[in-house]
């Protein structure tokens, strides 16, 4: 819940959170272990505020990378359980489609950053790094499980932040999660272990999920999701805006909201949509081969079960005889784990369409609202020319 807005550009009760106390921050952080409570709880941190500056750049930063994968860090500050950002600054490093590679330049630029940031005045410390998942949603791989257990070993208080630019623009509204991994040897409780990320405030949710919390996931990316999500845990995400930011931000929605609202999703998405697409395609012929197979392997057990080519079994003992009366019924055989793993994966197929369906379904409903309440039907097919009217009604 944000505080009432105020004509002023500054408010102290808004602008608190941008209020840094170095000498607190030094001694929480370079203090005796008796000061550092979260290295005793590995489950200390239990939200990360970010500001709404830190925020748009990230974003911005994650969706200028298209496919490939971005890096970056965070500056901030520790209050209490809760890990504060105020800004973010990216980081020139090398990015595929599945990690990214921070190389001596991007080392060097991060000092040198830093430097120039406490020549101004500007004393936080880098509390997190962010990274982005174009389309696979917010979740930690295995080498960003590494890179996250290394940063807390030497950097704690540390917290990885993940962006999906492309749930971002399908959705509309900011794909974001924050994990923080456990110490090595350290067994997590089944409920809080891994996850996925949310919504800007309230995360733990899932990226792209349904009502029932499934989350689709690219088919090359299925073998590590989940795969170490008992070594992290996620944190809440929320944002906070100062007042002068509130100003700012309300002047560049003056600015743009025609560009914002004649957007379209189903446009500036569409390779995400088109990827989505293809992959459900990829996984249905994939299960259809399974299938395939799994009936060759039905009807060849029915067989030695005791169906014959002559039908049932005439005295219960022969099998593939004539068939007569008063025999016993072959006992079929019960469903089989490849079976029931072919039904899991029918059953994950079909929520992965549902998904695709909705999204797009929610782009056509938007641009014909669009065209209901501003018109231009553009095919004419919308709206009747008054002359045909008074033709038709003459």
């Amino acid at each position: 819940m944000e505080l009432p807005i105020t004509d002023r550009l500054s408010d102290p009760a808004r602008d608190s959170l941008y209020s840094y106390n170095s000498e607190t921050q030094k001694a929480l952080t370079t203090g005796p272990a008796s000061s550092k409570p979260w290295m005793k709880d590995p489950n200390y941190f239990r939200s990360v505020r970010i500001s709404s500056i830190a925020l748009v750049k990230m974003v911005m930063h994650a969706r200028s990378g298209g496919n490939l994968e971005v890096m970056g860090l965070m500056q901030g500050y520790v209050d209490g359980t809760t890990i504060v950002v105020t800004d973010s600054f990216r980081l020139p490093v090398e990015g595929t489609e599945t990690r990214v590679n921070a190389q001596d330049d991007a080392n060097e630029y991060m000092v040198q950053y830093l430097t120039c940031c406490r020549e101004e005045s500007r004393q936080e410390n880098v509390v997190g790094w962010y990274h982005s998942h174009p389309g696979y949603g917010c979740w930690l791989s295995g080498i960003d499980v590494g890179t996250q257990h290394t940063q807390q070993q030497f950097n704690d208080p540390f917290v990885a932040v993940v962006v999906d630019p492309d749930r971002t623009v399908s959705r509309g509204m900011v794909d974001i999660g924050a994990f923080r991994t456990y110490p090595e040897n350290y067994t997590a409780k089944t409920e809080g272990g891994g996850g996925t990320g949310g919504a800007v405030k309230g995360g733990g949710g899932g990226g792209a999920t349904d009502a029932e919390g499934y989350e689709s996931v690219p088919l090359a990316k299925v073998e590590d999701f989940g795969a170490h999500s008992s070594r992290y845990y996620s944190l809440e995400v929320e944002h906070f805006k100062s007042t002068l930011d509130t100003k700012l931000l309300d002047l560049l929605w003056n600015k743009y909201w025609v560009q914002t609202l004649a957007q379209n999703p189903l446009l500036s998405n569409r390779e995400y949509g088109t990827q989505m697409i293809g992959d459900v395609a990829t996984r249905l012929a994939d299960a259809a081969t399974g299938l395939e197979h799994a009936g060759k392997q039905a009807t060849s057990d029915l067989l030695i079960a005791g169906y014959g080519g002559g039908g049932l079994t005439g005295d219960g003992a022969t099998k593939g005889g004539a068939g007569g009366g008063g025999g016993q019924l072959p006992v079929i055989p019960q469903q089989t784990p490849q079976s029931k793993a072919l039904d899991n994966t029918f059953e994950k197929i079909t929520r992965d369409v549902k998904q695709v369906a909705a999204k797009e379904k929610a782009g056509l409903m938007a641009t014909e609202v669009k065209v209901s309440i501003f018109g231009g039907g553009g095919d004419g097919s919308s709206s009747t020319p008054a002359g045909d009217e008074e033709m038709n009604t003459s």
